[in-house]
């Protein structure tokens, strides 16, 4: 069986020890072989005709990327350096700085920082672009080979230069790379409530969310009035764990379907007895960085009425990937399946709506500041269920509850406003008393920067308009 990726972009990945075998090669129907005959025939020219000589494996790579490529944005030729990025990623730490990046045509762009990094320390946003790598324009570079610029030994330094839609000029930062530990789950107490940060769904995220639980009510001694499950920016990982979650916080029900290419192929996954929290109060956030298997999770107990989703919009990728496995160190990463909610939802473009939209105030720019999602991406799958109200719903009236600017919110030590309003829905389970607790405490977001663009020259090899 292989095993089921869920992930908004390739940082993170599983291997499916699944070989392609004859069969599958002998399914090919006669038709296919014509269209293999007229790309043969272009192979041949450009052997014959280009014109520098051309070694067969960059054009064999270059064939099967542009293959994959034409189905969709998750679907990719893995060879020996993907499988030690793969090896990385598993083993949880490397030299960099701390980023998901997709490219976009040939551009680098920022999915989300990972927090607590060098590259979330310095202020860099969702939806970012970074133009030139220590002084050089990067453009049409592999995401591997994107990958390969920013990382690097801890300790060492690099200079970007990044370019943010609604800015006019570009920002340069320096910053220093570091071991970056990718920790799956992290926890904190404010107040009475336990507030539980889940990164990326690798190895044992499951085990270590309900650890996280035990931890806060130990914290306490008490059980808490409720728990917060922050999800945002959470780019997704394996389905086996998005499933250990969300079987952390229920106690029955249906979690995900998983549906492919046939009509019966579905599998479906459901919680076991034994909610961790003892039925407590949830709360989930997400925002357009949460992807995939975190989607899952938040489409699960929002289905089931075991959350209340606060937030904005998520990514909206509603695809599994597989890894099938060519060689010793060669695998293709496919899409083979499409998820399902509990209520039969699809979440391909469209994502998980939160009961309670809330937006990012405390960042300044957060009205002009552009976000990716999986209908931004070229040559993503549709959904063909795809149905929505949102433009009945929404009457066009600002929020009066929404008021507040970056710099009111700072100065009542709230620099993060979703995390705050999420404190507060909780906190009036225990009364005036904690709602005030709240209040003092706000919601600090200590060692984030406020990226300013600053003018900087262009490099020498930056290309003439």
């Amino acid at each position: 069986m292989p095993r089921a990726l869920l992930q908004a972009c390739a940082t993170v990945a599983a291997l499916a020890l699944i070989p392609v075998g004859t069969s599958a090669i002998a399914q090919v129907d006669s038709d296919s072989y014509r269209e293999l005959d007229q790309f043969m025939d272009v192979y041949n020219l450009v052997k014959s005709k280009y014109v520098d000589p051309v070694d067969n494996k960059v054009l064999v790579r270059g064939a099967i990327d542009g293959m994959l490529a034409a189905l969709d944005p998750h679907s990719s030729y893995e060879d020996g350096a993907d499988y030690e990025n793969l090896k990385i990623q598993t083993e949880g730490k490397y030299g960099g700085l701390g980023l998901s990046i997709t490219m976009e045509d040939g551009i680098v762009k920022v999915v989300t920082p990972q927090k607590d990094t060098p590259a979330w320390r310095a202020g860099i946003k969702s939806g970012d672009y970074i133009t030139h790598v220590d002084g050089k324009f990067v453009y049409g570079l592999t995401r591997d080979e994107a990958v390969g610029q920013l990382r690097g030994k801890p300790g060492s330094k690099v200079t970007l230069t990044v370019a943010r839609k609604g800015q006019d000029k570009p920002i340069q930062l320096t910053l220093t790379r570091e071991d970056i530990t990718i920790k799956p789950v992290t926890w904190d107490v404010r107040g009475d409530i336990g507030v539980i940060s889940i990164n990326t769904f690798s190895e044992g995220t499951g085990r270590y969310t309900r650890e996280a639980v035990a931890g806060i009510r130990k914290q306490l001694g008490h059980a808490p009035l409720g728990y917060i499950i922050d999800l945002r920016d959470n780019g997704g990982g394996l389905l086996n764990e998005a499933v250990a979650v969300s079987d952390a916080f229920m106690e029955r029900g249906e979690i995900v379907s998983q549906r492919g290419r046939d009509k019966g192929d579905i599998q479906r996954f459901y919680a076991q007895s034994g909610d961790a929290t003892l039925g407590a109060p949830l709360v989930v956030l997400i925002n357009a960085g949460t992807a995939s298997a975190s989607e899952i999770v938040a489409g699960a107990l929002q289905d089931q009425h075991r959350a209340i989703v606060v937030g904005e919009r998520s990514f909206g990728k509603g695809s599994v990937q597989s890894l099938l496995q060519l060689g010793p160190r060669t695998d293709v990463r496919l899409t083979t399946a499409r998820y399902y909610t509990p209520s039969g939802r699809s979440v391909q473009e469209g994502g998980i709506d939160p009961d309670v939209p809330v937006p990012q105030l405390s960042d300044a720019d957060y009205r002009s500041r552009p976000v990716v999602r999986e209908d931004d991406l070229r040559r993503h799958l549709l959904n063909s269920a795809k149905a929505t109200d949102r433009i009945v719903e929404d009457d066009g009236k600002p929020d009066p509850r929404f008021a507040a600017t970056a710099p009111d919110l700072k100065a009542k030590r709230i620099d993060d406003y979703q995390l705050y309003y999420a404190l507060q829905t909780l906190a009036r389970l225990g009364g005036p008393t904690q709602v005030a607790a709240i209040a003092r405490l706000g919601a600090p977001n200590p060692g984030r920067a406020d990226l300013a663009p600053a003018a900087t020259p262009a490099p020498a090899d930056a290309p003439k308009p």
